[in-house]
């Protein structure tokens, strides 16, 4: 007992005891004793478990077993419905389809079918509508439509005659929990008391949960920056002064805010590869200095996805925290069922993710009601729901809310991008000649672009936008046409504009074609298939097979305030239909172009399909010479490596020879003048990971086309006093030093691919790193000869003014602040 004295030495022999434990603890029995335990004591375990699940369950033991995908939610329904095994049941009870019957007949005309109580503005009497014959009946419809989307559940009741184990075999075990999932949402969408829409829809029309319902907002009709914008700029300028002070080694002090350059930096389109690539591009600039320094962000399909979750409280607008979402997220398909339909019909994440279907089903009737809707759906579910799927931000599913993290100028701007394809048939009805109308109709069919930003929803075709936050509701000449309760629509939800933005399904027959073109070169008789398809593709870009999403037009009434180029369909059209970007150009170089952006560096991260082909830098001269945009690289891009039609037949006729003598000698100047050419086009087509360009702000008074600009090799080539935009142009293209990963090649990169595994996640990240690094210091001595050449014009200007000062003050006979001959004291006679 002197041993326990003290607490010193009853820890000695506390630890005396745990030591010896450890040592004599009996050790683990061999494999094959573990086999015989298991053998012996296995079955009776897995019966006790299936007769406790029998007894603790209301429908048929048949358990089901849920293929884990990474971060797959474990909770997940135990039983299947009775649908699935033979209709047996345990009691009399009554499914959920003929429940949810039951009360739709018995509340027919009840509170779960009528529009939200009045709140403000204009009340409506009780029974107002029902006296007029109006009611709900539009709505009604709608609801038909967004609820026969869904599928019925699917009868498996003469499948299990033949026996659970060959359906095991046969069927996937997701499959057999399915229609317990389709029809919980169809009940949840059906507006009956106490379901999930009628609580949206309350929502909607409750102004503490929606304050922009009673905002009113009109039409923006200018060509110039918003207010909110204008200030935004003023307060980022501080951050990016500071940014490029540390990006360049240059102390804070000795820099003017008008020599820190406005740089911009935009993603491509490509759907998950641009977002993973994009990602991982952005990261290393941002470990660079660079991000800090930008101004603008602009995206286009999966690049708006990556905005989407950089200004999310998921990222908390970090790109490393970006990857390691991506990873935990993609590794299912966002069309997987059980993980979809889980996420849509359990609390907390299905109010946010069918928000935007409940309110567009209510609230704008004559919208229509497609793919585009589920698709954004399904993007939401799976993009902007974080791991665990329990700690969902209701601030991330509004545009307008992103100004939360870029009203202080702490934040790059987010500009995201949809296009409205333009076909005027109707200008062209009138005309006799039917075949000429519609030759001028495909001539005139073209893509309008629109931009949105958390302050402003805006079309540059049109010279007029609204406010984001107003978006989704009704205008008339300008101003906001409210609901018979007196309230507006909710803002439009992330989850609609995400399918809007990556609705790449939504291109026309021409652009179809054109992706699956390279699969049919080897079926036999292709060449008179390609042909024929090629000479009615005039045709082929009319049409859409696919439906794109419709959005209010906020246009209507106001032909006479508008540009007189605007189309007659904007004036007549209800809702605009919307699609990606990518349909007109994959790059979102446009709106960064805008008058009043004044853009001097364009950093531009190309994750497209096929970069070389594509060329989307290329296409943007159009657009610089259409708009008068100066200072544009007119020809950055990929040079084209074929000869046109015409250039080849010029060059048939010039090697038509007379003689035999003279066809020798043409033949001999041509493998010479051919060798020549093979080694500078070698040096002139291969682009690099990083290439840059410079503008000219010259202007050009002649008839012929100005010179292409050429790739700049030396830094003074951009301290020219004329220098205008310069694009450093980043193509995601393979690198040695990251091997068995080709953009071009590898499958899993492909624009429909829906699933990244962690592995194929980092290979990409990897090599979107490795790409940025061979071109990190020549991006960083770029962006200082731009800056060093807009201090030099400054100091100019600056030498300028004072000089032209100096003289003026010498044309008023003024020296030093007094004219010349006088005097405070006056002459001899005063």
């Amino acid at each position: 007992m002197a041993l326990l004295n003290r607490p010193r030495d009853l820890r000695r022999l506390w630890l005396r005891g745990t030591r010896r434990g450890l040592h004599t603890k009996r050790p683990t029995p061999r494999r094959s004793h573990v086999a015989t335990l298991s053998l012996r004591y296995g079955p009776p375990c897995l019966l006790a478990t299936a007769a406790a699940g029998y007894l603790s369950t209301t429908t048929v033991p048949s358990p089901l077993i849920r293929p884990i995908h990474l971060d797959a939610p474990s909770a997940w329904t135990s039983w299947a419905p009775s649908a699935l095994t033979g209709g047996q049941k345990r009691g009399a009870t009554t499914s959920a389809g003929d429940a949810e019957e039951m009360v739709n007949e018995q509340n027919t005309g009840k509170p779960g079918d009528q529009e939200a109580p009045p709140q403000t503005r204009v009340a409506k009497e009780d029974n107002e509508d029902s006296a007029n014959g109006k009611g709900d009946n539009a709505s009604n419809s709608a609801w038909q439509t967004i609820r026969g989307s869904f599928p019925s559940p699917p009868d498996l009741k003469s499948a299990t005659s033949i026996g659970d184990t060959i359906i095991d075999l046969v069927i996937p075990s997701w499959v057999k929990v399915l229609p317990g999932f389709i029809r919980k949402l169809q009940n949840e969408l059906s507006m009956a008391p106490g379901s999930l829409a009628e609580e949206i829809w309350y929502d909607a029309n409750n102004p503490e949960a929606n304050p922009e319902i009673i905002w009113d907002a009109s039409v923006r009709i200018s060509n110039e920056l918003c207010q909110d914008e204008k200030a935004f700029r003023s307060k980022r300028a501080q951050f990016t002064k500071a940014a490029l002070a540390r990006y360049l080694d240059i102390p804070e002090a000795t820099i003017h805010p008008d020599d820190v350059p406005v740089i911009a930096m935009c993603g491509s389109g490509g759907g998950l590869r641009a977002l993973v690539a994009g990602t991982s591009s952005y990261l290393s600039s941002k470990e660079q200095g660079l991000f800090d320094c930008v101004t603008y962000t602009a995206g286009v399909s999966g690049s708006c996805w990556l905005q989407t979750l950089y200004y999310s409280d998921i990222t908390q607008q970090s790109h490393a925290r970006l990857i390691r979402h991506l990873k935990n997220r993609l590794g299912v398909h966002i069309a997987f069922p059980p993980d979809a339909l889980e996420l849509l019909v359990s609390a907390p994440t299905n109010k946010y993710l069918l928000s935007a279907l409940v309110e567009k089903a209510k609230g704008i009737p004559d919208a229509d009601f497609g793919l585009v809707d589920i698709y954004g759906a399904l993007l939401a579910a799976r993009l902007l729901v974080p791991k665990g799927e329990l700690s969902v931000s209701e601030y991330d599913f509004k545009v307008s809310h992103q100004r939360r993290f870029t009203d202080d100028g702490s934040n790059p701007l987010p500009i995201y991008t949809a296009v409205r394809h333009e076909i005027p048939l109707a200008e062209q009805s009138g005309m006799k000649d039917r075949i000429a109308a519609e030759a001028k109709a495909n001539r005139e069919a073209w893509f309008q672009w629109f931009e949105f930003t958390p302050y402003e929803m805006w079309c540059e075709e049109l010279s007029a936008g609204i406010p984001t936050w107003a978006m989704g509701r009704h205008f008339d000449k300008g101003r906001t046409v409210w609901r018979d309760n007196g309230l507006a629509l909710p803002e439009v939800r992330v989850p609609l504009l995400m399918g809007i933005w990556g609705s790449a399904f939504c291109a026309t027959l021409s652009h179809y074609y054109k992706e699956i073109r390279p699969l049919m070169r080897t079926l036999t008789g292709f060449g008179s298939l390609d042909a024929m398809i090629s000479e009615r593709d005039e045709d082929l870009v009319k049409v859409h097979p696919i439906d794109p999403a419709s959005i209010p037009n906020f246009a209507l009434g106001l032909r006479e305030l508008l540009p007189p180029t605007c189309p007659e369909s904007i004036f007549e059209q209800k809702n605009f239909q919307f699609m990606d970007a990518g349909m007109s150009n994959n790059l979102p170089i446009y709106p960064l172009l805008r008058p009043g952006r004044d853009v001097d560096i364009l950093v531009a991260f190309d994750a497209s399909a096929d970069v070389r082909t594509d060329n989307w830098l290329k296409v943007a001269d159009g657009y610089a010479r259409q708009r008068g945009i100066k200072g544009w690289p007119v020809g950055a891009g990929w040079p084209p490596d074929d000869e046109t039609m015409e250039e080849l037949q010029q060059d048939l006729d010039k090697a038509q020879a007379k003689s035999e003598q003279q066809a020798q000698s043409k033949m001999e100047a041509a493998q010479d003048k051919d060798t020549e050419e093979k080694k500078k086009s070698k040096k002139k087509i291969d682009l690099g990971y990083c290439n840059v360009w410079v503008g000219t702000t010259e202007e050009r008074v002649s008839d012929t086309e100005p010179p292409e600009s050429k790739l700049v090799e030396e830094d003074w080539e951009l301290m020219h006093p004329t220098s205008g935009i310069t694009v450093i142009y980043f193509p995601f293209l393979a690198n040695s030093k990251v091997p068995g990963v080709d953009p071009r090649t590898s499958d899993f990169m492909s624009t429909w691919n829906f699933i990244y595994t962690p592995e194929q996640i980092d290979k990409v990240v990897n090599l979107a790193r490795t790409n940025y690094s061979e071109g990190a210091d020549r991006t960083k001595r770029t962006v200082r000869a731009v800056y060093e050449r807009k201090k030099k014009l400054r100091l100019q200007r600056d030498k300028d003014d004072k000089e032209a000062r100096w003289r003026w003050k010498l044309s008023q006979g003024r020296v030093r602040g007094t004219r010349v001959g006088g005097s405070d004291q006056g002459d001899q006679f005063s």
